[in-house]
């Protein structure tokens, strides 16, 4: 299982995603799960992944090879148009790979599914932001739902519909993050350390920022301890429940 976020704030986009791809006392395994496409000056493109490593390595590799050989560039996520076009690519892709891994093999429905969080900006368009689904389709974030989770969403759900505010700065939104990350990690052992951490800041047409922030980095030990402590201390301010009223 994996836990992949991503906010649309005011000032640019915020990615962050875990890398364990196989949980268990003896099969541990790491992966990336956040990947970027760029040209300096003119676009930048992240995606997120979460479901069948196999297939979301396939989209990847694909995306990848079409932005590097001429003779098959078409269509490339470098040269698209605009990110709306992008996204018809990526989730073309994904489609296609699915059904052909899926042909043949497996019957189980989600045997070869993945779910992809697109996001970036073309210069001369808006920021744009998509979910991905494994059946080729997409929407884009909006007011209402102004981020998306893929993976194991619950955990960390609460305390982004909580806090999350798009006007909010990147540090506070890092912030958040951790929290919620850190509330998936105690609950799910499936989803775990190291994170990847992507900010591309608005109209800057360069490449997002990325951070890895280990299991035991001094920040991410911190908020887990004291948003433990907060939590603790809240519940135990509220009024006590009274079984006679």
């Amino acid at each position: 299982m994996s836990y992949c976020v991503a906010l649309k704030l005011s000032r640019g986009l915020v990615f962050m995603s875990d890398t364990l791809t196989n949980g268990g006392l003896d099969n541990i395994s790491r992966y990336p799960k956040t990947f970027s496409w760029g040209v300096l000056g003119e676009r930048q493109i992240l995606l997120t992944t979460a479901g069948n490593l196999a297939t979301s390595q396939a989209v990847v590799s694909i995306l990848s090879e079409q932005t590097k050989v001429r003779n098959e560039r078409s269509p490339s996520i470098l040269e698209a148009p605009t990110m709306f076009q992008v996204a018809q690519t990526v989730s073309k892709t994904l489609a296609e790979v699915i059904d052909t891994s899926s042909r043949g093999q497996q019957t189980a429905e989600s045997a070869f599914s993945a779910t992809f969080i697109l996001g970036g900006q073309i210069k001369g368009g808006l920021m744009r932001l998509y979910l991905i689904y494994p059946e080729g389709n997409f929407i884009e974030v909006s007011e209402e739902t102004p981020f998306f989770q893929i993976g194991e969403t619950k955990y960390g759900r609460p305390i982004l519909v909580r806090a999350f505010d798009p006007r909010m700065n990147f540090e506070d939104a890092v912030k958040l993050l951790m929290v919620s990350f850190d509330s998936t990690i105690k609950a799910n052992l499936s989803v775990g350390p190291p994170l990847d951490l992507n900010v591309y800041k608005l109209d800057s047409f360069v490449p997002a920022k990325a951070i890895k922030i280990g299991g035991e980095n001094e920040y991410f030990q911190m908020i887990s301890r004291e948003w433990g402590e907060a939590l603790k201390e809240s519940l135990a301010s509220l009024p006590q429940f009274n079984f006679d009223s």
